[in-house]
């Protein structure tokens, strides 16, 4: 169904920016000795820390990155790693914003602490690092929030850190992960946003399908940003391809590697349904549902209305439809839990509700199913259009 693929607005073109700078400055090839970041030590650490982070153990990775503040003060790189652990938080559910001004105080620490060391130019290519990903981090979020106009300055900043960040590079794995976004996404936001076309003529057009080949570079090779050069990968291949079976197979890969991860299991879940896997399906939508109900953090009532969604459909495929109208409800409750009647699983299960009913020879509960509908969607929406007909043929 067409409605999955809502979920690729502006804030990706920023989120590219913030790649793009920060896969440069982890490929300097300046004198290291002095550079926090180009530290084995500090490297192996920092990534234990995003391991945790990535599992959802956010005290684990907190802990660790306090140590790096004890550590190292006054450095931006603590403060930069625990702004990206609050951004993490977020993830499963970016609309809600409780944890923006503890992310924005990081960003901005990291950033108050960056702008004296571009004066030294034994810190100068460090330092821009951290400007850049920090105000790309902070970029991303305004573009969440729909405030652009804050959202276009930070990216902009992001790219005049970028410049001083590129003075010394080399073409590594890493570096190829900002390249391929910027290379998509610079492309993709003004073929599908014409609105945003005046803000993208800023910036440097790139090449979407050599964006996709370099993601998959980057993805098989890279050490820093493999994890999230597959996301984006998988995302676009599914999204933009209908490349579901290779987008399962990369979901799959998230979910073993970091099986505590709601985000990850969410779209390892979303693509078993496209692909129709629904003996694998089952149990994993049973088991976030599950983990959903009991309050376990980062299972978000989003990922309650897809599970609900999901095993409805393949109850109605197997014409079990007492086990579908079970599921399709309880994606509608978690829909009113989350007030986000607006979204497409939520509409498609009431309106699935009203094919089963009309099925099932309830013409009364199907029209109000239907109608229902039609105050939901958006008029001249397949669900709208949809709802429209079954009403006019009842």
């Amino acid at each position: 169904m067409t409605f999955t693929s809502y979920f690729w607005p502006m804030r990706n073109v920023v989120l590219a920016i913030f790649f793009l700078t920060t896969v440069r400055a982890f490929s300097s090839q300046s004198d290291s000795t002095k550079l926090l970041i180009a530290d084995v030590i500090v490297q192996i650490e920092a990534t234990e820390a995003m391991d945790a982070m990535y599992d959802f153990d956010f005290k684990e990775a907190e802990k660790q990155f306090h140590w790096l503040e004890q550590k190292h003060p006054p450095h931006p790189l603590p403060y930069f790693v625990q702004g990206l652990n609050e951004w993490w938080k977020m993830v499963p559910n970016v609309n809600i914003y409780d944890r923006d001004e503890q992310f924005h105080h990081f960003m901005d620490t990291a950033i108050a602490i960056s702008e004296p060391m571009l004066d030294d130019p034994e810190t100068r290519i460090e330092a821009a690092f951290f400007l850049a990903a920090a105000y790309g981090f902070k970029g991303r979020l305004y573009s969440e929030r729909g405030t652009w106009g804050k959202a276009a300055a930070a990216g902009k900043k992001a790219l005049n850190y970028l410049e001083i960040s590129k003075e010394q590079s080399d073409l590594s794995p890493e570096l190829l992960f900002g390249d391929a976004l910027y290379n998509y996404y610079s492309v993709w936001i003004p073929d599908n946003y014409g609105i945003l076309k005046p803000i993208m003529a800023f910036f440097p057009k790139g090449d979407k399908e050599k964006g996709i080949d370099q993601l998959r570079e980057v993805a098989n090779y890279a050490f820093y940003t493999r994890i999230e050069a597959r996301i984006f990968l998988m995302q676009i291949l599914a999204n933009e391809n209908n490349d579901y079976k290779e987008a399962l197979r990369i979901s799959k890969y998230l979910v073993e590697k970091h099986p505590s991860n709601p985000y990850f299991q969410r779209y390892y879940m979303r693509y078993l349904y496209s692909t129709r896997r629904y003996r694998e399906l089952e149990p994993t939508a049973r088991d976030i549902m599950a983990k959903v109900e009991a309050g376990i953090y980062g299972y978000e009532y989003t990922s309650g209305r897809w599970a609900g969604f999901f095993l409805g459909q393949m109850y109605q495929s197997y014409r079990n439809f007492e086990m579908a109208k079970a599921y399709y409800e309880k994606a509608i409750r978690f829909g009113d839990l989350g007030e986000a009647e607006e979204t497409g699983y939520y509409i498609y299960s009431v309106l699935n509700l009203g094919r089963i009913a009309e099925e099932e020879g309830e013409t009364k509960l199907a029209k109000s199913y239907y109608k229902r509908v039609r105050k939901l969607a958006k008029r001249g929406s397949p669900a709208f259009e949809a709802a429209k007909k079954s009403l006019k043929s009842l």
